[in-house]
């Protein structure tokens, strides 16, 4: 009986211990979805979750797909550095992308947008194969301020841009990012009013290096080195309806403003970029310029010791453009 007692007494001790020893983890997730955008955790077992491989969700209103389309959510077919299609992509060389454009209009008609009311933020992420991002904000007409920002893992933001339009609807903007390595995601943020909301839209390429648009540029034009502190502007006849804007630097941070003129100190776009690593991850964008008497002009806002090289040249070119000047050369702007 005293034996029996005994054992039972140094069972419940060990029961007992087992209260204080260290109990393994739940299983537990972290990811970025796109239809919710905010963090937040699943619930999913481990064989689940190695069986689903792509962060975003495919109810995303930044990707236009449907089950017809195959199994990546992202939808590639429409998109080049220059608008070519992926059958062109695969006939043509590199060079000639170039030359197959695509307005702001059309680009809006094709791709699937959010609304991002003033003072939010909303985020996107994306799968490691994606090599760039292209970002398109406009307005009904409005002055559009925003933040767009590339996220890379907690706390780390490669590149930045803050964006300030006069006319949301009338110049759009269009800006390439580059995403290379994982956890990569685009945030953007509507630092107006709430009375001023702004309509945002992804696009994607997995085209590798080969469809970087900057490369491309750099690689045909004559491009220049504006050294720290300098300030560089080049003027356009009304018939350019559109231009194209390169940033690089040789793997120094970049820091940089470009403005898009019209008159005197008249602004109609602003655009500060900074750049992590000018050489990884280069700055491209196109600017429409309707009308007359549109300067840009790019100002290396870094120190002496951070020189960039910028290359710039025509988009969209309408020789057939008419004189919209009233009698006399009256022209607002």
């Amino acid at each position: 009986m005293k034996f029996c007692a005994s054992t039972l007494a140094l069972c419940s001790l060990y029961s007992a211990a087992n209260a204080f020893m260290i109990q393994p983890p739940k299983v537990a997730s972290f990811s970025l979805k796109a239809d919710s955008y905010s963090y937040g955790s699943s619930s999913e077992d481990d064989s689940t979750k190695k069986s689903t491989s792509n962060p975003i969700d495919a109810s995303s209103s930044y990707t236009s797909y449907s089950a017809s389309q195959g199994s990546s959510p992202i939808s590639t077919s429409s998109y080049t550095s220059s608008g070519i299609t992926a059958a062109q992509q695969s006939s043509s060389s590199p060079q000639s992308k170039l030359f197959n454009t695509r307005t702001s209009k059309e680009i809006f008609e094709e791709i699937s947008t959010i609304t991002v009311q003033g003072g939010s933020l909303r985020t996107c992420s994306f799968e490691e194969s994606v090599d760039r991002v292209s970002v398109y904000l406009k307005t009904e007409g409005r002055p559009l301020n925003a933040n767009v920002e590339l996220w890379q893992g907690p706390d780390n933001s490669p590149q930045k841009m803050s964006v300030y339009l006069e006319d949301g609807s009338l110049r759009p903007f269009r800006a390439t990012i580059e995403s290379p390595g994982s956890s990569n995601a685009v945030a953007i943020r509507n630092t107006g009013q709430m009375e001023f909301p702004l309509t945002a839209g992804l696009e994607v390429d997995m085209s590798g290096d080969e469809g970087c648009p900057a490369d491309m540029l750099f690689s045909r034009d004559d491009y220049g080195t504006i050294q720290g502190g300098a300030v560089y502007t080049t003027p356009f006849p009304p018939s350019v309806q559109s231009v194209q804007v390169s940033l690089k630097s040789d793997g120094r941070p970049l820091n940089a403003r470009i403005e898009l003129l019209q008159g005197p100190n008249n602004n109609k776009q602003v655009i500060e970029v900074y750049t992590e690593d000018g050489y990884q991850r280069p700055f491209y964008m196109i600017i429409d310029t309707p009308g007359s008497g549109n300067v840009v002009r790019i100002v290396n806002t870094a120190t002496v010791e951070f020189p960039l090289s910028a290359a710039i040249e025509p988009y969209i070119t309408d020789d057939s453009e008419p004189d919209k000047s009233a009698p006399g050369g009256l022209v607002w702007s």
